[in-house]
């Protein structure tokens, strides 16, 4: 089966910043950009770490309360450096976590949930930028059509992984909720066919009411020593 990879969803055309890029001119690049974080690269284009608008705001969240009614913020010594800094250098926060264009939607959101981010650099062999890839590109998956989604379980799961005639079950999806029914040779197989399901990109749920006609072929017995 064929799933997409981060190089199909990511977005190219990435803003970027240099480690001397100011305070201010990151402020008007995500203004003008609509973006809320840009990549820190060096000389060859590398990426070096992320500014994002949580980072600049650290600058704000430090200042006492002009009112005194809020307590002074404690901040860590990290963070005491980069709300002081003026530059890309001092204000982002790596080094940067990068990901392949070969990776697939499941690599790269473990990536994502296991270091808690919101976004990865995507580099090539010789580490340069060519992209960054978002949650909500991830997500893009899930707006496949249900078509598309049920011509991929009945050709590419049943007939070419497994040879199962794709006529011989029902395949139903909808909103990327996928029903399977009918019946199948061995017991075994309903369990596979769900897990095949399941990873097809695009499904968001899979009710299993296949049966079976047969136990699986018994492990032929062990001869008396």
């Amino acid at each position: 089966m064929r799933h997409r990879i981060v190089g199909e969803l990511m977005t190219s055309a990435v803003v970027h910043v240099r480690p001397d890029t100011g305070f201010k001119e990151i402020v008007r690049l995500l203004a003008d950009h609509d973006i809320t974080a840009v990549p820190v690269v060096d000389e060859q284009d590398r990426p070096l770490g992320l500014v994002s608008e949580a980072d600049l705001l650290l600058k704000e969240a430090s200042r006492e309360d002009p009112a005194g009614l809020l307590p002074t913020p404690r901040l860590s010594a990290p963070g005491r450096a980069r709300s002081r800094a003026t530059t890309a250098e001092g204000l982002m926060a790596g080094p940067a976590v990068c990901a392949r264009p070969e990776w697939t939607v499941v690599e790269a959101a473990r990536v994502m949930q296991a270091k808690h981010l919101k976004r990865l650099v995507v580099t090539d062999e010789a580490g340069r930028l060519i992209g960054i890839v978002s949650r909500s590109d991830l997500l893009r998956v899930f707006l496949r059509h249900d078509r598309a989604i049920r011509e991929e379980i009945r050709g590419e799961v049943l007939s070419r992984t497994l040879g199962i005639p794709p006529d011989s079950l029902d395949v139903e999806v909808h909103d990327g909720q996928v029903t399977l029914g009918g019946t199948v040779e061995h017991r075994s197989l309903p369990a596979v066919i769900e897990r095949l399901c399941r990873s097809v990109d695009g499904v968001v749920s899979v009710t299993n009411r296949l049966d079976h006609r047969a136990a699986d072929a018994a492990a032929a017995p062990r001869s008396a020593g």
